[in-house]
């Protein structure tokens, strides 16, 4: 018992090092410094941030719901990483950059970690509205923000990391600041459809428990869709 609560502290003391000194902690990925413990750790911590996450807006169908939800979010993010990663790596390498597979895996966890630090921190604002709400629309709408400023902020502090890393390689550093910023809207793009696929993380009101939805429409579609009921154009 006394081990796995060291274990914990360590995985977090890891993340706790990240978002208090950054810089240093890009430095030792750069130098290739305790990677798998890099690894491990932000997989740890910030699957454990988006489950709470997810399980949050999950509560507001049923416990079924919130089960499922802790369960996918973290999958989201993961996947898409897993998804969109060789692309960069290859490209990167294909271009001349020496980093390795473990150092570009750590660069792109630093991102999902702090955009899971920054859902946990909105969790008690998701959780104060889903209490004092029942308009599932608007609910919808708050977490499309949410996850949008929270993502943007993940994807920009990636941007800036990764730049770090490449102006210690002068050779074709240009070429890849421009995969990396075509990289990042496929990131952005390739989330946004697996979070629909993936869906409900919410649950409709008044319907049964489902595991995934069928395949229709798209994210933005859907959006579109509930900005227009909020306004009146839908009833």
């Amino acid at each position: 018992m006394i081990e796995r609560k060291s274990l914990s502290i360590k995985y977090f003391t890891v993340l706790i090092g990240l978002l208090r000194d950054r810089q240093g902690f890009l430095d030792e990925i750069r130098q290739g410094a305790r990677l798998p413990s890099k690894i491990i750790s932000l997989l740890v911590c910030s699957s454990i941030f988006l489950a709470i996450y997810g399980g949050i807006i999950g509560a507001y169908h049923s416990w079924m719901q919130a089960l499922s939800s802790a369960i996918k979010l973290p999958a989201l993010y993961l996947i898409t990483l897993l998804i969109c990663l060789p692309t960069l790596y290859f490209s990167n390498i294909i271009f001349g950059s020496k980093r390795t597979f473990g150092q570009h895996f750590s660069l792109v966890l630093t991102a999902v970690s702090v955009t899971s630090v920054l859902l946990f921190s909105f969790a008690p604002i998701t959780l104060f509205f889903l209490i004092t709400t029942n308009n599932y629309q608007f609910l919808i709408l708050l977490n499309v923000v949410i996850f949008s400023i929270t993502g943007f902020i993940g994807i920009s502090s990636l941007y800036q990391a990764m730049n770090l890393v490449l102006e210690q390689e002068n050779e074709g550093s240009k070429t890849r600041k421009k995969i990396l910023q075509f990289w990042l809207f496929l990131y952005a793009f390739v989330g946004s459809q697996l979070g629909w696929t993936l869906r409900p993380f919410f649950g409709a009101p008044d319907s049964t428990f489902q595991l995934f939805r069928e395949r229709e429409g798209n994210f933005y579609l859907s959006v579109i869709q509930a900005i227009s009921y909020l306004l009146g154009f839908r009833s």
